[in-house]
């Protein structure tokens, strides 16, 4: 049984060395431990720090993509190079490489496909009260469109069975946390969460500068994430918006003319223009939100083929 640590890192030296330090040699029911590095275009010196700390596997990426494209092409090698477990974690030491052992050990035992590393969000002082909110409020939105119960899904800690890592498309150029629980959790794949501990912040987060920052990504995340997977609900809650709209300038306007014997009709025309402007909008909604439906469906199918030809093209490059 081969275990592969996956670190994507993007100049990382002050840290990386730290990380490497505390991930384990051993652990039970794994016959080989490799690291992997992935160099996200890093322009200091991770590169030298990966080597003199016997690092396996570096894979360079000559310009800086973020951590989305950096995750998938690590999953990408770790699978080529034979790995029947992959975990991903952190380089700046966010997470305990001694819970490794612990978020493999479901998988080792055929309860798990993909285990996630559970912080206590509350405890983490290094965390603003609106990023904690949101992170309870992103992990709610994505358990409800995945099916799962999931509580931390924005943590990073996590191990992938070599099935599930087969089976995941990262999509999104900001953020792959999201996005693989929900394919998982929507391939009736079984995801368990671990609860983890963490080390204190070295530095700070690369994802975001400031506080409005990430809640503008938080919230474009979740808005993407629910018209991608969700997208007749999604359009359909946009379109009886449109439709309320539009319906309750209609009733105005027969509540003051017939009901309350207005004497002037034409007072009331631009109203009865933008009433039926947004009902015709609110059916448009209804027609896109039934099209995304049928190509959500067609990309399901999309990803089965996928998954099948990966699966069949991964056996015979390990067979060489």
């Amino acid at each position: 049984m081969k275990l592969i640590i996956q670190i994507p890192c993007y100049n990382e030296e002050k840290t990386l060395q730290i990380t490497l330090e505390h991930l384990p040699q051993k652990v039970q029911g794994i016959d080989e431990i490799e690291i992997l590095i992935i160099n996200d275009g890093s322009t200091d010196n991770t590169v030298e720090v990966a080597k003199n700390n016997r690092v396996n596997h570096i894979v360079n990426i000559n310009k800086n993509k973020g951590l989305a494209n950096a995750f998938r092409i690590g999953i990408q090698n770790c699978l080529e190079l034979g790995a029947d477990i992959i975990v991903n974690t952190d380089a700046d030491n966010q997470y305990k490489g001694e819970d490794i052992e612990k978020l493999v050990k479901p998988i080792l035992k055929g309860q798990s496909d993909i285990v996630v590393g559970e912080r206590d969000i509350e405890s983490i002082n290094d965390f603003s009260f609106i990023k904690k909110k949101l992170q309870k409020l992103g992990s709610m939105v994505v358990r409800l469109i995945s099916k799962t119960d999931i509580p931390d899904v924005t943590s990073g800690f996590r191990a992938y069975s070599r099935e599930t890592a087969l089976r995941i498309n990262v999509l999104t150029k900001y953020t792959y946390t999201l996005e693989t629980i929900i394919q998982a959790g929507r391939s009736d794949m079984i995801i368990d969460s671990i609860p983890i501990r963490t080390n204190k912040k070295l530095r700070e987060s690369r994802l975001f500068n400031s506080t409005w920052k990430y809640i503008y990504r938080s919230i474009d995340t979740i808005i993407r994430i629910f018209a991608f997977y969700e997208p007749l609900k999604f359009f359909a809650f946009l379109g009886n918006l449109f439709m309320l709209f539009g319906l309750s300038l209609g009733i105005r306007f027969l509540i003051l003319v017939y009901l309350l014997n207005s004497s002037d009709d034409r007072t009331y025309i631009p109203s009865i223009i933008l009433g039926t402007s947004m009902i015709i909008i609110a059916i448009l909604v209804y027609i896109i939100g039934f099209l995304a439906d049928v190509i959500n469906h067609n990309r399901k199918l999309n990803e089965e083929i996928l998954y099948k030809i990966k699966k069949i093209e991964l056996k015979e490059l390990l067979k060489k």
